[in-house]
């Protein structure tokens, strides 16, 4: 899964416009956040870009630092999760316009 979030943000970098399926789903079992991930930064791998909603009814699409979810806790203390029987085949920009409307990610 890294390879091809690196991949795909290498892309990215060189000035591609992509719309890819995203390649992973990351959530707090205890606090309603999800992120939808499609591509990490090669130069700042630190930095990953996707679909993110915290659970405030407002998802948007942006960057966020895979350091600072690791560290995440909800309020029951549990950490970020990756679903691993997520499956997605819709490309990112569908998803995100269903989470805008719908106030929340719903895959």
């Amino acid at each position: 899964m890294r390879q091809k979030l690196l991949a795909n943000g290498a892309r990215s970098a060189a000035g591609e416009v992509i719309d890819p399926i995203p390649v992973v789903k990351i959530f707090t079992p205890d606090a309603n956040a999800t992120w939808l991930l499609t591509e990490i930064d090669p130069n700042n791998p630190d930095i990953a870009f996707g679909l993110c909603d915290l659970g405030l009814g407002c998802p948007e699409l942006g960057s966020v630092s895979l350091r600072e979810i690791k560290r995440l806790r909800g309020p029951l203390g549990l950490a970020v999760e990756r679903d691993r029987h997520y499956g997605e085949t819709r490309r990112l920009s569908e998803i995100a316009k269903m989470a805008r409307r719908a106030g929340r990610v719903s895959a």
